[in-house]
């Protein structure tokens, strides 16, 4: 049995060469490239592939990986939506993701960017850096006073309700499909609508499938309270960025941090500091004080990446041996 593994970081690697070591019967190969129609060579003689990588999955792609006999995939993260499934079918593509490796990462740092947000820090850490240490005008917000919009209540939005709960905040929560745990709270309102008009903050815990695409528009910060602040550590297609731009600039929009961005591929995760930034629109964001910027690390712990490897390396192994893993895909 063999497998290959695409885009494999240096963070990754311990965790990977564990497995290994309690799998001595499998052969694994691994490279930090990643998985393209170019080098879906490198996967040949390999039973299954197991992948992590923003690029989208193409019909060339999957095609070339079907000429080298491979139809086992196994996604080291949760989004499925850039699949081609329709080659994916066309192939009969067996496919895993790992849809829970550790909600508490991306709760945590939703959060914890949150009450910087509330309380200037980043503001405040640029005056304390210059030596000027007078308070005012940074005066933060307490959390408890706030009433947060959680969109979306899968494992991760509930975790994050839990942290904005012991902070002592008032929570409401909108989800298309709704938590009966969180239905039992009565945190439930009955729009987004109506979640935009009573939030005081809101954050994002919805997959960027297409009826979600740039839900966060001009018309959504129109209806929400003046002065709201948003967080968005979900999907990057999520928030229409030029429309969170002039609600920063009119001061509708107090506050924006995130940590994924609709352009982010070949942007994040790169080294830009002797070079030409090529987004002149997360410039303006990064230099803003009401403005964290994250580059795609909101999951970046070592539980979770040892899960995403651990649980990814798991289903590829159980596609090879004839079995359906808890975390296939249904498609």
């Amino acid at each position: 049995m063999k497998i290959f593994a695409y885009g494999i970081r240096k963070d990754e690697e311990p965790a990977l060469k564990e497995w290994m070591e309690k799998h001595p019967n499998v052969e694994v190969d691994f490279t930090d490239e990643l998985l393209t129609p170019e080098t879906a060579k490198y996967a040949k003689g390999a039973d299954a592939v197991d992948v992590y990588q923003q690029l989208d999955y193409t019909p060339e792609t999957l095609t070339a990986l079907h000429d080298l006999g491979i139809n086992k995939m196994s996604l080291r993260n949760v989004g499925t939506d850039n699949i081609d499934f329709d080659t994916a079918r066309k192939f009969d593509f067996q496919i895993s993701n790992v849809p829970v490796y550790s909600p508490n990462a991306i709760a945590e740092h939703s959060m914890i960017q949150l009450s910087r947000l509330l309380r200037q820090t980043k503001a405040m850490d640029a005056k304390v850096a210059k030596h000027d240490l007078r308070w005012a005008p940074t005066i933060g917000r307490e959390m408890r006073m706030q009433t947060v919009g959680v969109i979306g209540t899968g494992h991760i939005g509930r975790v994050a309700i839990k942290i904005l709960q012991g902070f002592g905040a008032k929570v409401i929560a909108y989800d298309k499909f709704q938590n009966e745990e969180i239905a039992k709270q009565g945190l439930y309102v009955d729009s987004l609508d109506d979640l935009y008009a009573q939030a005081d903050a809101i954050s994002l815990y919805v997959p960027g499938v297409k009826e979600n695409d740039r839900m966060i528009n001009a018309d959504a910060i129109a209806k929400m309270k003046d002065g709201v602040v948003i967080v968005n550590v979900a999907r990057g297609n999520l928030v229409d960025t030029d429309a969170v731009i002039a609600g920063l600039d009119s001061g509708k929009v107090a506050a924006f941090a995130m940590d994924v961005y609709e352009d982010e591929v070949g942007l994040f995760n790169e080294d830009w500091s002797n070079k030409e930034f090529p987004d002149a629109r997360i410039a303006d964001l990064i230099d803003r004080e009401n403005v964290l910027v994250t580059p795609h690390t909101a999951f970046y712990t070592t539980k979770a990446v040892y899960e995403m490897v651990t649980q990814s390396m798991d289903a590829a192994l159980a596609f090879i041996e004839g079995e359906q893993p808890a975390i296939a895909v249904e498609y």
